[in-house]
């Protein structure tokens, strides 16, 4: 079965996106990358509920590189995920799996997200002898690579097929060093839809902002896999991520349910071509409007990638 995976950027969007998905992700700013929204402990307890009132399931975002002093605080939000009965967490901080295999009573089941380093079955597999119940594979795996990858895959592994796409990760704050040095004001916030652009190329512009885990930079292309859907079910990849950091509200919500019309269709195999290009144009109508949509790697012969 294909498994729709989706943010969520508050308590009430999950409630409206709980019949297009099958797992929820959520979590707070201090443990989580890169997330739509930081949620509170009760809120969290909140979403658990609901989400297993309706049948779904919950992963939690824990995939920060810890710092010293947050990894101090992780067997405590442990021991909370496991009261709220969090059905899995996603991390990418091999202490955290040496953290829960010291202290059992706090394990619980995880998927391995290392970003841009998780680019072969082998290092897949690896992490999965380790204990991770699946992985989450890097942006930049061409679809070729993915191909001959999938026949040697031994768990899940997850595909971003609509969302951002992080290209730069620095634990400094180069925002904030940048405005101290040109004497401004700082402006740190997501909200404020910073971003860079290159000299020589105007129409770029790299989504910018800075958070406790550091600075980070975005692609700038969107991803939108829509038309690429029945290639990748038909090759094992089954695992699907909807990342709506840089989309929110309703539009964000119908493009949810949009990925679930065409994942219903591609189950009972009654979709054509022609009917899932017209969603992927309904996708592109609701992103939004200063963002631009592409399928990133996916098309890139392997060999131009430097």
């Amino acid at each position: 079965m294909i498994e729709i995976i989706a943010t969520v950027e508050s308590v009430y969007q999950a409630t409206k996106i709980l019949d297009s998905v099958d797992t929820i992700f959520f979590g707070e700013e201090k443990f989580g990358l890169r997330l739509p929204c930081s949620f509170s402990k009760s809120e969290q307890k909140e979403l658990v509920v609901l989400a297993h009132e309706a049948g779904k399931q919950v992963m939690v975002a824990v995939n920060g590189i810890m710092h010293p002093a947050k990894m101090k605080e992780i067997p405590e939000y442990l021991r909370f995920l496991k009261s709220i009965h969090v059905d899995k967490i996603s991390l990418g901080d091999p202490g955290i799996i040496f953290v829960m295999q010291q202290q059992p009573e706090l394990a619980l089941p995880f998927i391995y997200d290392g970003q841009t380093l998780v680019t072969s079955a082998r290092q897949i597999n690896f992490w999965g002898k380790k204990g991770a119940s699946g992985a989450v594979l890097a942006r930049e795996v061409p679809f070729i690579e993915m191909k001959e990858m999938a026949a040697h895959l031994n768990i899940p592994t997850e595909v971003l097929v609509y969302g951002a796409t992080c290209i730069h990760h620095s634990k400094r704050p180069l925002l904030q060093n940048y405005f101290h040095y040109t004497k401004q004001d700082n402006v740190d916030d997501k909200s404020q839809n910073l971003f860079l652009s290159e000299e020589k190329r105007e129409k770029t512009h790299y989504s910018i902002y800075e958070d406790s885990h550091g600075t980070h930079i975005f692609a700038n292309d969107d991803i939108c896999l829509m038309n690429e859907l029945p290639e990748l079910r038909a090759n094992g990849y089954q695992t699907w991520k909807l990342d709506g950091i840089f989309t929110p509200g309703q539009n964000f919500v119908e493009i949810i349910q949009l990925y679930d019309t065409v994942r219903k269709a591609i189950e009972k195999n009654t979709y054509t071509t022609r009917q899932i290009a017209h969603y992927a144009s309904r996708v592109n109508q609701l992103h939004p409007v200063h963002r631009t949509l592409s399928t990133g790697f996916y098309d890139i012969d392997p060999e131009k990638i430097k």
